[in-house]
């Protein structure tokens, strides 16, 4: 569309939501008083560095996450939350963590270093190891045929070569113009369109991809493949990885996975197009451990008055991939909703809901402590009978059983979550849910000098707040500035502290804190959508603790 279009048609939303509104309630004071603690005395970047810089890498399972996990909890206690606690779900699995890595090119050349990365549970190298290279092509499992007895003690290059003549994504400074929204992007975002779901044809790929992946990792063990190299899908030697998805037990894990830098990863495989010998030295030292299969979720409250037991929730995750320090992904999300409720915390509101935070871990293996804490207080369903389909992630279940809905499930409010990167928060996706859309503008409208005025009636998914959603609960993910996370952190070695962005963690940290505050106070909780599919309710289940049975000593209050 052109500018001159656009621009009317954000003013013309804007101004219905605005109409829409008139009657929504927001205390204009006490949102002065959230704006200068969060302006004036912020904490937000003192606890993304220590997660990032202090703490680093938090894969589930790992020891660092049980750090995170600890010091979160005791840090929520200091600022004066209640309740603040560990809650355990799973089992989970193996942790794994990477002790060294290094690949070298050791003919035709002598001695040249390559940056690979391992992924997440690859087993170890038996020390020092060198194998020759070869490409393989497997697009199923009627290939391995052809490799049968060919891949004793090979390094196998499993992609085919991208051209990095134009790169797929623009680099740093060409792309400096898309890190903002635009008026006429946020327009765009603003404009409804209905998800699409997932065709038979898509979950028949989805179940072939999985069953391709177990079968290769059995079949590359037992031809005694040395180790698997795949190429990074970023330029720049930069590193994009996540995991193996061996965490189970039952998942053998292999041969050593790792990832190469596209421009090194290219050399070799032109070098093998002009009939060279390759070898490398691959040099991988990783630990695993099943002492404790569990996982945890950091929870803590701040508590309500009049309607204590109606609860207002925000979540970030906190586990991440281990390639860089989880930074953007997602220690800047787990300190903007922390910063959101130290700021509650600190003017001392008394909140008519309880105000709770949840940071959950099992994120980057598909919403797996989200989806275990909602199961377990708001709404479940049974485990299909098809093996292939206790494989999928949940969304991607074709033989989903009825919805059951625990009591808990009439009492939250609200379900805030925040995980898009370190950009400022430009609106809020209201999920499809048409009678929130003149709340939030109301809650919006003391913001919109801080560029935080759009919403979108789309449902998006991808983060923790889908596990709610698909329960029936009103669960909502943020509208962010893109900055370089999906062009250059999003799961890469440059997901570090550097590429934080102070301003926007400050803005978004007093945005979250305003709209639990708006979602406490409000006279009846969110407007919710119709519950998904048949649902039935379960009977009432004995009194805990409103975040669950603690793990540690809760604080006293």
């Amino acid at each position: 569309m052109q500018r001159s279009r656009l621009l009317p048609l954000a003013a013309a939303v804007l101004l219905a939501a605005a109409t829409d509104a008139a009657d929504e309630t927001v205390d204009l004071g006490v949102v002065t008083r959230i704006r200068d603690e969060g302006f004036h005395h912020s904490r937000v970047m003192e606890t993304v560095e220590h997660l990032s810089d202090v703490i680093g890498p938090r894969l589930t399972g790992s020891a660092p996450l049980r750090e995170a996990n600890e010091w979160t909890r005791r840090q929520l206690a200091d600022w004066g939350l209640t309740n603040a606690h560990l809650e355990p779900w799973g089992p989970f699995g193996r942790s794994w963590s990477l002790g060294r890595i290094a690949v070298t090119l050791v003919r035709p050349q002598q001695r040249v270093p390559l940056y690979a990365l391992p992924k997440a549970w690859s087993p170890p190298t038996a020390g020092a190891v060198r194998g020759a290279v070869l490409r393989v092509d497997i697009k199923s499992e009627k290939d391995f045929d052809q490799y049968r007895g060919k891949l004793t003690g090979k390094v196998l290059l499993l992609d085919k070569p991208r051209d990095l003549g134009e790169p797929a994504e623009p680099t740093a400074p060409a792309a400096a113009k898309e890190r903002r929204l635009s008026a006429e992007k946020l327009a765009e975002v603003a404009e409804f369109k209905a998800g699409r779901e997932r065709t038979p044809e898509q979950v028949k790929e989805r179940i072939a991809r999985t069953k391709l992946r177990k079968a290769l990792a059995k079949f590359l063990a037992e031809q005694k493949a040395l180790a698997t190299v795949e190429e990074s899908r970023l330029d720049w030697l930069g590193i994009g990885v996540s995991g193996t998805y061996a965490y189970k037990k039952a998942d053998d894990p292999g041969v050593p996975a790792l990832v190469m830098a596209a421009e090194s990863y290219n050399r070799l495989a032109r070098l093998l197009d002009k009939g060279q010998d390759v070898e490398l030295e691959i040099d991988l030292a990783v630990s695993f451990s099943a002492d404790d299969e569990m996982a945890y979720n950091t929870v803590a409250e701040i508590q309500g008055g009049d309607k204590r037991r109606e609860v207002v929730m925000a979540g970030a995750h906190l586990d991440s991939w281990h390639a860089g320090t989880g930074a953007t992904d997602n220690a800047a999300g787990c300190a903007v909703v922390m910063e959101a409720v130290r700021i509650l915390a600190a003017l001392h509101l008394q909140p008519r809901r309880t105000v709770r935070i949840a940071l959950w871990s099992g994120e980057e293996e598909g919403l797996l402590g989200s989806s275990a804490y909602v199961a377990q207080h708001f709404g479940s369903r049974a485990e299909p009978a098809d093996p292939e389909q206790r494989e999928l992630p949940s969304y991607l279940r074709t033989d989903s059983a009825p919805l059951t809905i625990k009591p808990e499930h009439a009492r939250l409010a609200a379900y805030f979550n925040v995980d898009n990167g370190s950009g400022k928060i430009r609106g809020i996706y209201a999920q499809e849910n048409a009678a929130a859309r003149p709340i939030f503008a109301a809650w919006l409208a003391p913001f919109h000098d801080l560029g935080a005025d759009t919403v979108s009636l789309r449902a998006v998914g991808s983060t923790d707040h889908v596990a709610f959603d698909r329960v029936g609960l009103p669960a909502f993910q943020f509208i962010q500035d893109p900055l370089d996370y999906e062009s250059h952190t999003h799961h890469t070695d440059a997901d570090v502290f550097d590429h934080l962005q102070r301003d926007d963690l400050m803005q978004a940290a007093v945005v979250v804190a305003s709209l639990l505050y708006d979602a406490a106070m409000r006279p009846e909780i969110l407007p919710r959508k119709p519950l998904p599919q048949t649902a039935k309710a379960s009977p009432p289940t004995a009194s805990r603790p409103a975040g669950g049975q603690p793990r540690g000593k809760a604080p006293a209050g």
